[in-house]
């Protein structure tokens, strides 16, 4: 199938990383495919990363996304949690940047505003607007971490699409450095 534009979703994590990636034809978002990463088997870490590295360059040799959006991670109290968490995420990003495909990052609950319009919305709610959006039924095997990668690809899309804001100005002086071809 033809799109105008794939986009590969990513919900990197230590244990499963899910994605999802959606097709957009005629400003409409199609799913094409959402599931997890499985890192259970892995004791070592840094093994951990390199499958995520190798199993995000498989997904973008297989999908040809023309981005990836990827789930930040999120502050918590535990710093090890937080430190292994981003270098999942930077193996993720490391295999988009190694195929030159643009990155955006967002925020959990900005991801979660832009599918349910709640910040707070549980995992099952944005999984249940998913599937309503993009008209798929859940599976007994599918797991909410690939809905989280595929809602980080669904929010892109909202967030790429829509109408850019007007700029800001602090003054004259600051509207002539902004819009310098526009002065004369």
């Amino acid at each position: 199938m033809d799109y105008d534009r794939i986009i590969l979703g990513i919900d990197p994590g230590t244990t499963v990383t899910g994605y999802g990636v959606i097709g957009i034809r005629e400003k409409k978002p199609e799913l094409i495919s959402l599931g997890v990463i499985e890192l259970k088997g892995y004791r070592d870490h840094y093994l951990k990363l390199k499958h995520i590295f190798e199993r995000t360059l498989g997904l973008i040799d297989e999908y040809k996304p023309d981005e990836l959006a990827i789930e930040a991670p999120f502050y918590g109290k535990n710093v090890q949690s937080m430190l292994k968490l981003g270098r999942a995420q930077g193996a993720s990003i490391a295999a988009a940047l190694h195929r030159s495909i643009p990155i955006s990052e967002y925020a959990p609950r900005k991801i979660k505003m832009s599918i349910t319009g709640v910040g707070a919305a549980s995992k099952e709610q944005v999984a249940a607007m998913l599937m309503n959006i993009l008209k798929f039924t859940k599976k007994e095997d599918i797991i909410l971490d690939a809905t989280d990668g595929l809602a980080a690809a669904l929010c892109h899309f909202y967030q790429s699409n829509s109408p850019v804001s007007e700029k800001s100005y602090n003054s004259w002086k600051d509207f002539m450095r902004k819009n310098p071809g526009r002065v004369k």
